[in-house]
This record gives structure tokens, C-alpha cells and sequence, in this order.
């Protein structure tokens, strides 16, 4: 059964997920989007664009009922309340993360990842906090540090929640930095010869073994997320978990590759709000 789904899958390769990916190497990160909700419209007349923030929840209309159960009172608030003590606690030279962002760090979540002139890269929400530390002192966490980064990205977050997904790619450096992250997006990986495309563009809302596998769009604004309850992960551990499943070896969190492809997959999330901090299986 295992390897008809994955017969499946690979058939489908050569399918508009993949062919709009070629055709449209050089569009905008807006005709992207619009070319991608357009994509799920017609293909599921019925989902709600809006409805798309909660993944392959949209698709199982008992499985939405059991997450809004659950967000009544979330297993995880203790560890979002972590994140807080973290957010609020001093540096050493009596500054917070507050001070380094823009409207004390509220409603700005939604514009990362964003590609700083300056530095002639793209930074992530998580490179934001970590320059804030450095400036005043402190050590970087480890970017994949749930326990620290992803308590405090976790918290950070739920100050944007609601904040509509705001990804600017402006200039010629930043357009090669959004293409390079969609050349990942698309590209096949790994010995199952996958893309990122494969599962989360033609097959999103399609059921691989027992589960729906959620699309492409609406993806970035929820993350980090707390599966199963109180297992927090973030967006480029879930990237490294998807390489390992094709079988492919993964560029590490942090990097140019893995900023860029956060970056592109980011901006196809435009326009919807962020969900923070929020459940997942």
C-alpha cells in the first residue's frame, strides 16, 4: 500500500504543481500566490481561502472540531508562558528583545522572513532575536534550541497573532534570494525523488495513508507548532523532518538554502493571518 502512495505521488510529479513551479520561474512572489490560490480554488471549490491557516484541518471537518476542543484550553501554555519569561527577562545590560524591534516587537512577525540590503541576506524571525542578543551582549541560542528559540519564537509570535502574512521580495538581490528558496521548493530530492511541491501543491488535501497532507498555502502562519500537545517544533525542524522522508540529506536550520526556501514558502501565505500558538497532530 506504502508503495502505491508512493507510485502515486511520483506520477504526479509532472502535474501543474510542479509545471506552474517551471513555467513561472521568474514571476513575482504576488503572481506566485495568485497563481497558487487559484490553483486550490478550483481544485476545492468549497475550502474558504481564509480556512486554508489551518492546514489539512480545512479538509476534515471532525478533525477541526477536535482542535477547536482542544484550543480552549491548550496543553502547551505553560511552554508559551516560557517563551514570556524569556521575552521579558533583561539582558544583562537592563535592555529586552522589546527594544531591538519595531512597536516593541508587536505586529512584525508576519513581514519575516524579510531580506535585510544590508547584510545581502535573508533573516528569519529567529535571526532577528539572535541579533537582538548579540547586540546586547548575550550569547546566540542555537537556532534549533526548542527549549529556548522555540519557546521564545512560540511567544513572540502570539504578539502578531492575527497579523496579516506581509513577505516583500524587492530588488534584484532579494528576487534571486526568493527564486533560489522556490528552486528548493520545487526541485526533486532525495531517493524517493521528491519535491516540497509534490506533496504540498498537487497532492495538499490528498489522504497519504491515514492522513490529509495539508497545502502549501497557509503553511507559514501558524509555526512554531505544538504537535501531539506539547512537542514544539519549528518550521525548518518540519523542514528537516520532510528531507529525511524523501530520503534526502538536509541543508542545515539556519542556512542560506533553508532561509531562502522559508522565504519563498513564506510569501505564498501572503494576506492570510497568523495563528499562533496553535495545535497539530
Amino acid at each position: 500500500m506504502k508503495q502505491q502512495m508512493i507510485t502515486k505521488l511520483l506520477t504526479g510529479m509532472v502535474g501543474l504543481g510542479i509545471a506552474l513551479g517551471a513555467a513561472t520561474a521568474y514571476a513575482s512572489p504576488e503572481k506566485d500566490r495568485q497563481e497558487m490560490v487559484k490553483y486550490y480554488t478550483e481544485k476545492y471549490p468549497n475550502i474558504k481561502l481564509e480556512d486554508y491557516v489551518y492546514g489539512a484541518l480545512a479538509f476534515e471537518p471532525d478533525a477541526k472540531a477536535q482542535y477547536d476542543a482542544i484550543m480552549e484550553f491548550p496543553p502547551f501554555d505553560s511552554m508559551v508562558e516560557a517563551g514570556r519569561k524569556l521575552w521579558e527577562t533583561p539582558f544583562k545590560n537592563g535592555k529586552t528583545y522589546a527594544s531591538c524591534m519595531p512597536n516593541g516587537g508587536k505586529m512584525i512577525a508576519g513581514n519575516y522572513p524579510m531580506f535585510n540590503e544590508a547584510k545581502g541576506k535573508v533573516v528569519t524571525l529567529i535571526d532577528a532575536l539572535n541579533d537582538c542578543r548579540v547586540a546586547n551582549g548575550e550569547e546566540a541560542y542555537k537556532v534549533g534550541d526548542t527549549k529556548t528559540m522555540g519557546y521564545l519564537t512560540a511567544y513572540m509570535r502570539t504578539l502578531s497573532d492575527g497579523m496579516l502574512m506581509n513577505i516583500k521580495a524587492e530588488g534584484p538581490k532579494a528576487m534571486a534570494a526568493y527564486n533560489d528558496g522556490k528552486k528548493s521548493f520545487y526541485q526533486r530530492k532525495g531517493q524517493l525523488n521528491f519535491a516540497c511541491a509534490s506533496c504540498h501543491v498537487q497532492n495538499g488535501g490528498v489522504k497519504l495513508r491515514s492522513e490529509l497532507i495539508s497545502p502549501a498555502v497557509g503553511h507559514a502562519v501558524h509555526w512554531p507548532v505544538f504537535r501531539g500537545g506539547d512537542n514544539l517544533v519549528l518550521l525548518q525542524q518540519r523542514y528537516v523532518g520532510c528531507y529525511r522522508s524523501v530520503r534526502a540529506i538536509s541543508p542545515d536550520q539556519g542556512s542560506t538554502m533553508m532561509n531562502n526556501l522559508e522565504y519563498f514558502h513564506s510569501a505564498l501565505s501572503n494576506g492570510l493571518p497568523m495563528k499562533a500558538s496553535v495545535f497539530r497532530k
